[in-house]
């Protein structure tokens, strides 16, 4: 018995089976690379979904993190401390605030989702202070779209199968189909507080929008007077190219909400408010223990800084330039192309062997994600090398050749 099956034996007596059963145990990492409880290496290319910005164990992370947790660990959210109020301040700087276009203040939490629960509260007691609570009801959120587990979040999440078995919900939500600009803005009227978008779908296989279906919403959302929150959980910190997606497209939500890739490993979220929605949430409003724990908040500095420095901005769009030319130029039958936008991308199947493509690339030493039956979602470390690109460019056409012919001897 390995090391592997030992741990995943452990696992299945002690932990709830919502996970199902991982096939790999990870003991260690080092920049893209890390290595399971057997010792076989692996060039990680999807960052425990797009997290990993720095890759494992970089001295810049690992420098800050030592340094915090040695001085001040934990206070709660009755006391301040100097590490979350300079990360509220480069995040505002980086967003253009708070002397920038658009005043604005932001709420630490400890994940995506409970940054979406922020901005829902946030959202409904705005249109409390001004009356209108109970005549806009809606919610408007997209098919297909991920905000979360968490009651709120996962009320917005327009995915059935993972949705429907926790209805009812607490709030009011009308589905849009993503990228449809005149079904959004049919959906928007009186009625509605929010609209929460993601500036490219994740979770339902890395889907960017139509040119311009950002600009478009917020259109809509300034027709009806409605509240524009956009869940950059995956895609901001520097994972399109740019520090934060929607930057692109020239738009200015009103809420923005964080995760993932700003802590770089280490559990943090964010929810910020812009303009007259950056002090909406007064004392009592909202709270949590953990967030802005002077650890992550040190760490996600860390994370900030360096991309900064090292111009981890450039080489994100770099590498998925390399990336989508390399795959594009593959073919293969069992390719359809490449979607998705900067270093958060999809290699579309013609079939449904998603999982079977991410078991060949394991076995050939690539950690890939199938994030739909047709899809395999790369997300990569920010840091990750031309070499290390090629490397996994090289050995795709293999590994898709490995499936299909599993495939036709099943």
């Amino acid at each position: 018995m390995t090391a592997t099956d030992v741990l995943r034996k452990r696992f299945a007596a002690a932990l709830m089976p919502n996970y199902g059963l991982p096939q790999v145990a990870l003991a260690r990492g080092e920049g893209c690379r890390v290595w399971d409880a057997d010792g076989h290496e692996y060039l990680d290319l999807f960052a425990g979904i797009a997290v990993s910005a720095l890759g494992h164990a970089h001295p810049a992370l690992t420098g800050a993190v030592s340094r915090q947790v040695a001085t001040l660990a934990h206070t709660s959210n009755l006391f301040m401390h100097e590490p979350g109020i300079e990360l509220a301040e480069k995040l505002l700087a980086l967003l253009g605030g708070p002397h920038g276009p658009a005043d604005a203040r932001v709420f630490f939490s400890n994940s995506g989702t409970e940054a979406n629960e922020a901005a829902i509260k946030l959202v409904r007691r705005y249109w409390e202070k001004q009356g209108q609570k109970e005549t806009r009801p809606v919610y408007v959120a997209t098919e297909n779209g991920f905000h979360g587990r968490t009651m709120g979040a996962l009320a917005l999440t327009g995915k059935a199968s993972i949705r429907d078995p926790f209805a009812p919900f607490g709030i009011e939500v009308r589905f849009v189909p993503y990228g449809d600009a005149d079904a959004l803005r049919t959906a928007v009227g009186p009625d509605v507080a929010a609209v929460f978008l993601e500036p490219c779908q994740g979770e339902a296989g890395v889907i960017p929008p139509p040119p311009g279906y950002l600009r478009a919403a917020r259109a809509a959302c300034d027709a009806a007077g409605a509240v524009l929150v956009v869940d950059e959980i995956q895609s901001g910190i520097g994972r399109t190219g740019h520090w934060f997606a929607h930057q692109a497209d020239g738009v200015t939500p009103d809420v923005l909400t964080l995760a993932k890739g700003l802590g770089g490993g280490l559990p943090i979220g964010a929810c910020v408010g812009f303009g007259p929605f950056a002090t909406v949430l007064g004392p009592g409003d909202h709270g949590s223990t953990f967030g802005a724990n002077p650890v992550s908040c040190a760490a996600a500095l860390a994370v900030l800084t360096t991309i900064e420095t090292d111009g981890l901005l450039d080489n994100a769009a770099a590498a998925a330039a390399q990336l989508t030319e390399g795959i594009s130029a593959i073919d293969h039958p069992l390719l359809a192309g490449v979607r998705g936008r900067g270093l958060w991308l999809a290699a579309v199947l013609t079939d449904d062997v998603a999982v079977a493509t991410e078991a060949a690339a394991r076995q050939a030493g690539f950690l890939v994600n199938p994030v739909q039956p047709n899809a395999i979602r790369l997300a990569p470390p920010l840091i990750i090398t031309p070499a290390e690109v090629t490397a996994f460019l090289d050995a795709l056409p293999g590994i898709f050749e490995k499936v299909a012919t599993a495939g036709s001897a099943s």
